[in-house]
């Protein structure tokens, strides 16, 4: 059905999505369907198909063209996506890359739009983003705020041992095989002992902590987001009676005490450099070992902006480093690098498979967090693994030491001495 609102929609659908370069540029050009209110298409048959169920949605991208615009039309429920979300995204990869910079059409195209705009009812005042979105320059809140979903939210969507980071897919036959790996091989380069002292600097909900306290018989304290996750980590350990292992304590890494821990893992990297580095160093204990795995961007000029990634998930996380700035931190700090690990491949697939299993528990998932959340966490998760399939985004595991007083990278020298939360047995 090429008559009615799409088919009106067809210009500026085509000078958005293909450009000034394409000459005379057809709806069939389009690399997605679209589907309006009324029903009617363009675009190729067979194409993934993004629909347009209320005119709101076009209201948006007058005022915010590209990603912010696309994306609060989709989290509020204005705009769907239709089939294989990560052939729709990648479809118009060249839109969502563009951000909050306006799309450069000419004087004619700008009229043209507004009489169309006119001509379907969409003109009126910017409508207020959805709820779901942080107000500018908003912190997450880590009690009330949007990154507290309940474990039986995650429990769907990461999948039974609701291990948070990415897996390793070399051998795995699937997402649980793929993360059991993973956490066997971050504790082996961990080097641990009965009794090793292990600060876990983004715990989740816990599966990590608990895998070394139960496997390998270390004293872990676990530094935790929001409420939510604390409790699940102390039921977690309290059932597999590891309650006098596993402390939880809040997320600031002043919440760690005063150290020395025989260790330090981050699976989900650090926020702050300048900050958060000179106080790893302070924690770990000579000859204690540290491991990150830490999400970072191409090297080059990086100009801050709202995201949809600052908008609607980690407002603070927003500004990823390049691999040499991390490493740079590192040794400046003091620590030895030993080692670095490209983990993009596994991280992309780990999203994909996170993404499936949210919309394999769609409806549960829905009614646990609200079809907005859920809308946002899909977005994101196909969003991020897009970007990690393309090289915009990377993973890496950083492996470095805090060398003991001869320059050595043995044997820790704190056996016997107190951790905040523990005593010495």
């Amino acid at each position: 059905m090429h008559d009615g609102v799409a088919s009106r929609l067809a210009p500026l659908l085509t000078k958005i999505m293909l450009g000034e370069e394409h000459d005379d540029p057809a709806a069939d050009d389009l690399p997605i369907q679209v589907r309006a209110w009324d029903g009617s298409v363009i675009g190729p048959p067979g194409a993934p198909a993004f629909v347009i169920r209320h005119r709101r949605a076009l209201r948006r991208l007058l005022w915010k063209p590209g990603e912010m615009g696309l994306v609060r039309a989709y989290v509020a429920g204005e705009l769907d996506i239709e089939g294989d979300v990560f052939a729709a995204l990648g479809a118009v990869q060249r839109v969502m890359r563009s951000g909050d910079e306006p799309i450069r059409l000419s004087s004619d195209d700008k009229r043209e739009i507004v009489r169309t705009a006119v001509m379907l009812g969409a003109v009126g005042p910017e409508p207020k983003p959805p709820p779901e979105e942080f107000p500018p320059g908003r912190r997450a809140d880590r009690s009330t705020g949007p990154l507290s979903e309940s474990a039986e939210f995650f429990a769907r969507m990461l999948g039974a041992e609701m291990a948070h980071a990415g897996g390793f897919w070399d051998e795995a036959v699937d997402l649980e095989d793929a993360q059991r790996t993973a956490l066997e091989s971050v504790t082996m380069r961990l080097g641990l002992f009965p009794g090793a002292r292990v600060l876990d600097l983004n715990a989740g909900w816990g599966a990590l902590a608990c895998h070394l306290a139960g496997r390998q018989g270390a004293r872990v304290v676990a530094l935790t987001r929001t409420p939510e996750q604390a409790a699940h980590i102390a039921e977690r350990a309290a059932a597999a009676d590891l309650t006098g292992r596993v402390k939880i304590h809040g997320w600031d890494l002043d919440a760690a005490g005063g150290g020395p821990y025989d260790a330090i893992v981050g699976l989900t990297g650090v926020e702050s450099l300048d900050r958060a580095v000179p106080r790893l160093y302070e924690l770990l204990a000579p000859g204690g070992r540290l491991v990150l795995q830490q999400p970072v961007r191409r090297p080059g000029p990086h100009r801050v902006r709202r995201t949809f990634t600052t908008s609607y998930m980690f407002p603070e996380d927003g500004d990823l480093v390049p691999l040499g700035e991390l490493v740079g931190a590192l040794e400046d700090a003091g620590l030895e690098v030993r080692g670095v690990g490209a983990l993009r491949e596994h991280h992309a697939r780990t999203l994909r498979a996170w993404a499936a299993n949210l919309e394999r528990h769609w409806a549960e998932c829905v009614e646990l967090a609200g079809a907005g959340r859920a809308r946002v966490w899909l977005l994101y998760l196909a969003a991020s693994a897009l970007a990690c399939e393309s090289g915009r985004i990377g993973v890496h595991e950083i492996r470095a030491i805090r060398r003991d007083r001869d320059g050595r990278a043995g044997t820790t020298l704190v056996e016997g001495r107190a951790v905040q939360g523990y005593t010495a047995s």
